[in-house]
């Protein structure tokens, strides 16, 4: 089950952080909001469902984790702190995990997923050359 939890984290990865940048810390109260796009609502119906099935104690950790995640959009390691809730989530619950597998979209075949966040973030399948910074200039 450790293998089906990890892929599951990540296929909902994109949807969580689209929530709390689009809702900030207020994800978990927030009601859907049909200006906002339907990622960062599938996103926030993720954390919410996650929200409802734990523990007072529990709720406050993934509070916690949501402030720091949208206080620091950019920070790996503030996204990362929030997965690693969401996944002790799924392995203490596995009803939760069948929960959350039904909301999110089944994955095509062959289906590569990329994610870039951050300031001059690229995400590509391949890349043959990638500049970021200010004032570079290439010969191409």
């Amino acid at each position: 089950m450790s293998g089906e939890i990890v892929q599951l984290v990540e296929q909902a990865s994109p949807y969580l952080t689209a929530a709390v940048s689009a809702y900030g810390g207020a994800v978990l109260a927030r009601a859907e909001d049909t200006a906002v796009e339907a990622t960062a609502n599938l996103g926030r119906r993720i954390l919410q469902t996650v929200w409802r099935r734990r523990t007072e104690p529990q709720q406050a950790a993934l509070e916690a984790a949501v402030q720091d995640a949208a206080e620091a959009p950019g920070d790996p390691d503030a996204a990362a702190a929030l997965r690693q809730q969401i996944k002790r989530a799924l392995r203490e619950d596995t009803d939760l995990l069948k929960e959350l597998a039904a909301l999110l979209p089944a994955p095509a075949a062959g289906t590569v997923t990329i994610t870039a966040s951050g300031e001059r973030s690229i995400a590509a399948h391949t890349i043959t050359t990638a500049i970021t910074g200010d004032g570079h200039h290439t010969d191409q």
